[in-house]
């Protein structure tokens, strides 16, 4: 185990050290497309950052919990986790590939957008909830079972191939745009090895992790024999599914614009889990198979101080989750939330305008520069609202470039989506803040352009891809094949500074929390573009 752990430790160090060694000063990493070592490291690196991705997260209770049953010792933790690993790893080589390969890069993209993709997993997740709660045991049926314990040991191994499945099939719901970049790099990789290799690469990193927790459980058979203890984990990882459930309801909620769970009411839907979990970590509440809580030295139960801890730190975040019932923008789990303009009532937005009124009755001096006229956007309006404070958006690009000639404006390329975590972070935590948000409205035009919009084109807007021959049409398949051709990537968010003729004049790249970067690179465009058009 220990050398395990050494072995583990110093691969994942190394490959990050060469990672970062490629950097540049943007922090994008260089990759040399004829070198296979490049394309495995490539491929390591999308898939480390895919493992930071929301949708994902709910997979590791399901993991840790999956795997209590069955790492019975150490030596059966270790072989679990290495044939879990593998699993991942031979799953997501072959049919991310061969689905790629068949059908196209963006094919996993507009897979995970999809509404039955995003209700399949918001069912499976409910149903992985309602188990951990106890209502019952998620077993294969006893047909297949038979069959299986009749071959060998395939009966504890069948298992864990169909929870890497599960995983791999979970996943896709946002490791997609990252596969599609590699799909980018490795399709300059002549070798036909390449794209293997590529694969090979990403999936073991997003294998490592969960082989961890994977190990995790024999470590809790050695630490705790209580079933009671096991069961208390288990029950708190089905109120974290329930709530996680929920993220992939709202995106097909979203991107179709159904409104059935509109900001306030998930809002809500999570007030009530968490401080429903606050109260069974308190004791208040009890499920089939608890115990009771352990006596104290009077003969009377009492509450553990860990429990207690936990109970607080849940009950604190259900409190801080209130105010976002009238518009608070609750940075800390905006990746998590539906978009603000889904708020019925968005107390925050009110104050705002308000004070902007009030601005301008009291000084007659109105907070934006009104010196030059603003073009109003008319395309899409009637679906789609602006997510940044302030700032009026346009939903197509051509729209936008015609506005950005008459206003002399260089425009900013939002790429961006309806189920995009990272999205809504961007918004909350960068673009909405006044230094950002008054450059944006004074001197730029913004086209923010969802690549999971599922509204239809006209028929004669419709037409194949240049890019990759597919059949594009719907505005969310055309802005997503628009990036695919100008900035040869498919992940969002992504910010591409054009001028008014639509000539590229910076990519800014994707996710990042840097206020002050992300001020230098308006006002190095803003420059830029008066030396171009004077």
């Amino acid at each position: 185990m220990k050398k395990t752990k050494i072995f583990l430790t110093a691969f994942f160090c190394f490959t990050t050290a060469l990672l970062f060694a490629q950097a540049d000063k943007t922090g994008q990493v260089k990759i040399l497309p004829k070198s296979l070592g490049h394309t495995f490291l490539d491929g390591l690196r999308w898939g480390f950052i895919s493992v930071l991705q929301p949708c994902l997260y709910a997979m590791f209770p399901v993991t840790v919990s999956f795997f209590l049953k069955r790492s019975h010792n150490k030596i059966q933790g270790i072989k679990n986790a290495i044939l879990y690993s593998l699993s991942i790893i031979a799953i997501f080589t072959i049919l991310g590939l061969l689905l790629t390969i068949l059908f196209g890069r963006d094919t996993l993209y507009q897979i995970s957008s999809s509404a039955l993709f995003n209700i399949f997993v918001f069912a499976l997740f409910i149903m992985f909830g309602i188990s951990f709660l106890g209502a019952f045991e998620i077993t294969l049926p006893a047909s297949w079972t038979n069959k299986i314990d009749s071959k060998s040991n395939l009966s504890s191994y069948s298992g864990i191939f169909f929870m890497a499945l599960t995983l791999v099939l979970v996943s896709f719901s946002c490791t997609a745009p990252f596969i599609g970049n590699l799909l980018v790099d490795v399709s300059q990789q002549r070798d036909r090895t390449g794209p293997i290799i590529g694969f090979l690469g990403f999936s073991i990193a997003i294998a490592l992790p969960f082989a961890m927790f994977a190990l995790f459980p024999g470590l809790l058979n050695k630490i705790a024999k209580s079933g009671g203890w096991l069961n208390t984990l288990k029950v708190c990882f089905g109120f974290i599914e329930i709530a996680m459930a929920l993220k992939f309801l709202s995106n097909a909620d979203l991107a179709y614009h159904w409104r059935l769970l509109d900001r306030e009411v998930y809002l809500s839907l999570w007030i009530i889990i968490f401080g429903l979990l606050g109260f069974y970590l308190l004791g208040s509440l009890k499920f089939r198979h608890d115990d009771h809580l352990p006596l104290n030295d009077y003969g009377l139960p009492y509450l553990s101080v860990t429990r207690l801890f936990f109970a607080i730190g849940t009950l604190a975040f259900t409190v801080y989750m209130i105010p976002g019932l009238w518009g608070a923008p609750l940075n800390g789990i905006s990746g998590w939330l539906p978009e603000n303009k889904t708020q019925d009532f968005n107390l925050e937005k009110l104050i705002r305008e308000n004070k902007n009124y009030n601005n301008l009755a009291d000084t007659g001096v109105q907070v934006r520069d009104t010196s030059t006229f603003f073009i109003r956007p008319k395309k899409y309006i009637d679906i789609l609202e602006s997510e940044i404070p302030n700032v009026e958006t346009f939903f197509d690009f051509d729209e936008a470039v015609a506005a950005a000639r008459l206003m002399k404006k260089p425009i900013m390329i939002d790429f961006t989506g309806h189920s995009c975590a990272n999205c809504r972070k961007m918004e909350s935590q960068v673009l909405s803040k006044q230094e950002i948000s008054n450059v944006l409205h004074n001197d730029f035009v913004v086209a923010s352009l969802y690549v999971d919009e599922k509204k239809d084109l006209p028929e004669n807007e419709k037409y194949i891809s240049k890019f990759d021959g597919s059949a594009i049409g719907n505005v969310g398949a055309k802005n997503l094949d628009f990036e695919a051709t100008i900035a040869n990537s498919n992940a969002q968010p992504l910010y591409i500074f054009v001028d008014q003729q639509g000539k590229i004049i910076q990519n800014a790249g994707g996710y990042d929390p840097d206020i002050k970067r992300f001020a230098k690179i308006l006002e190095s465009v803003k420059t830029e573009n008066k030396k171009r058009f004077p």
